[in-house]
């Protein structure tokens, strides 16, 4: 039986998900009273948003008769069942690391284009990291049944980024199911088989992993030499730990236990370990002493916020749920810190503010309390010294650097003026525009990164109305005037909302903060004052009105002296609870705040 491992790489919503969908149904993978669309998306967020977050393995088996359908390359064996070990992948940005770890656990790639789209910012980007790991690429043009599919550009597009011929492409509607076996023909034909050495020494690399409370942390893994067989003691050699295996086997998508595992396979290994740290993305398991395989590089996070429970007795809870996490999404960098108002709580650092959220939301569903969140920043340098929230600005400082980064977007030619327009105000520096095709263009910047965290992304969509794409790529850190803005709320500063921003874009930010707050902040029995100040100086103000009782309601008649009695006591009553009284921010209202 012959194996083939490969990949779906594409920009966001260029249909993976939905190819998954039909592969799965061509090798009666999932029964279909079982399948539903988007199928390998596990988790509730992917579906709800539409969007691929977590790399998702599965074993399909595939045979067809040869007389359907014809081999370019004649030494193929005929009439033969194969095993296809699909990794379905994310599009976005912010979760491209979860992208290269599966390209480094297969031999082949499809690169899926949008025909409405054409190549976008991720696609470059993602068949960058693929052809670094030297993957074979199968070219592949979807959603040809969309009335706004532009197929012939799109096939232009590919045949110019790939250097191959038109023929070479595949054109088809995954929704519609059109064209899907060639694909998956085209897999088995071109994709080179694993080297398999099954007389080494075991070896095989984590891509991920997962905790289960029963047996322990789950590594998934790609085996690489010899074999694995579930009464084996293992070795984990990044830790130097030595396991008995409770289970393994392979994803169909659900775990299926199996006797073995050998070289070329992709599949599973419970470990037992109760301790997330112990198992770590990138390393190695083996039986003997081998010579450790070639990990990953880590991860440098672009954002940083910090978190902290709503309720400081679910501390350890929220250390618990962040190592977890970790486990599925190394990614995720975070270590303990502790403020005055706000308790023990961690310093996180993300890809991006979309992987930011979608771990605030994972913590709250899947672990069951909630959070308060910190305005998100990126890293800052004063006098040398790394800066990573607010909190640790110095009061005075002789030089503050800012990152900054290349910023590349694709667009259609006819929308380049109202994106140049868009950037005209983010302090960016244009650098030059590169042509796709006659009609699609790539536009590149260098551009402050603080700029592109704050909904840069909604912006390019909004005024492309959704065909322009970006990517971008750390450059260094430039100097820049930067100072630190305070909110105080009901005169009392909220650390959660302080922030760095540049000397020039203080005022306009801080008004568009407290409006915000405004907006979403409860109102209280007493009027409430909100400020953002740098210094000792108020930069913007407002006031959230008292919420009113009608406490003459039940009066009917009579002299208007009473009415104003009541309203007299009233308003002593409020001008006590505002001495006095303390406001209590829910949780929701970071998290408000926290998506602007």
């Amino acid at each position: 039986m012959e194996i083939r491992n490969f990949c779906i790489i594409s920009h966001i919503d260029a249909g993976k998900s939905t190819l998954a969908d039909r592969f799965l149904e061509l090798t009666s993978a999932v029964s279909s009273r079982k399948m539903r669309p988007q199928f390998l998306d596990m988790m509730d967020l992917e579906r709800e948003k539409g969007i691929t977050i977590k790399l998702q393995p599965i074993r399909l088996k595939f045979k067809f008769p040869i007389s359907n359908f014809q081999f370019p390359n004649k030494s193929k064996i005929q009439n033969s069942e194969y095993i296809l070990n699909l990794v379905d992948t994310p599009g976005h940005v912010d979760f491209s690391y979860e992208v290269s770890r599966s390209l480094a656990a297969v031999e082949g790639a499809i690169l899926l284009v949008d025909a409405s789209q054409g190549i976008q910012a991720q696609t470059l980007a993602n068949l960058e990291l693929a052809q670094k790991q030297n993957l074979f690429i199968i070219p592949v043009i979807n959603k040809i049944d969309l009335a706004q599919a532009n197929v012939e550009q799109a096939v232009g597009e590919l045949v110019k980024l790939l250097n191959i011929k038109k023929e070479e492409v595949i054109k088809i509607s995954a929704k519609n199911g059109t064209n899907v076996e060639q694909v998956l023909k085209a897999v088995i034909d071109k994709v080179p088989g694993p080297d398999i050495k099954k007389e080494k020494p075991f070896r095989a690399l984590i891509f991920d992993s997962i905790y289960d409370q029963y047996k322990g942390v789950i590594a998934y893994i790609r085996v690489i030499d010899g074999q694995v067989e579930k009464t084996d003691k293992i070795k984990l050699l990044a830790v130097k730990a030595s396991v008995d295996i409770k289970e393994l086997g392979f994803f169909a998508p659900e775990l299926v236990p199996q006797e073995k595992l050998c070289a070329g396979e992709i599949g599973y290994i419970a470990t037992g370990i109760k301790e997330p740290g112990k198992v770590k993305v990138g390393d190695t398991i083996a039986i003997s002493d081998v010579k450790p395989l070639h990990g990953y590089e880590e991860p440098k996070p672009m954002v940083y916020a910090s978190l902290y429970p709503e309720n400081p007795d679910d501390f350890d809870l929220l250390k618990d749920a962040l190592s977890k996490l970790k486990l599925n999404d190394p990614s995720l960098v975070f270590e303990q810190e502790t403020k005055e108002s706000l308790g023990r709580g961690f310093k996180c650092g993300f890809l991006g503010t979309l992987h930011a959220e979608i771990i605030s939301e994972r913590i709250h569903r899947e672990f069951g309390f909630n959070l308060i969140i910190s305005s998100p920043s990126v890293v800052y340098k004063a006098d040398n010294k790394l800066i990573y929230s607010a909190a640790d600005w110095p009061v005075f400082s002789d030089k503050t650097e800012e990152p900054w980064v290349s910023l590349e977007i694709i667009t259609p030619n006819k929308y380049m003026g109202k994106i140049i327009e868009a950037l005209k105000n983010l302090r960016a520096n244009y650098i030059k525009t590169d042509y796709l095709s006659l009609e699609r263009i790539i536009l590149v910047y260098e551009i402050p990164l603080r700029e592109v965290i704050v909904n840069l992304y909604d912006r390019i969509k909004g005024v492309s109305q959704g065909y322009a794409s970006m990517n971008y790529k750390f450059l260094d850190f430039r100097e820049a005037e930067m100072v630190k803005m305070d909110v105080l709320i009901a005169g009392e500063k909220e650390s959660a909302f302080s922030k760095i921003v540049p000397k020039e874009k203080a005022f306009a930010e801080g008004k568009a903060l407290i409006k915000k707050l405004k907006e979403v902040l409860p109102a209280q029995q007493f009027s409430v004052a909100l400020q953002a100040v740098i210094g000792a100086n108020i930069i913007a103000r407002e006031t959230i009105r008292a919420r009113r009782k009608d406490v003459t309601g039940y009066l009917y008649g009579g002299d208007y002296s009473r009415k104003r009695k009541l309203l007299e006591k009233q308003k002593k009553g409020k001008k006590k609870l505002k001495e006095k009284g303390s406001v209590r921010i829910p949780a929701k209202v970071f998290l408000e705040v926290f998506k602007t």
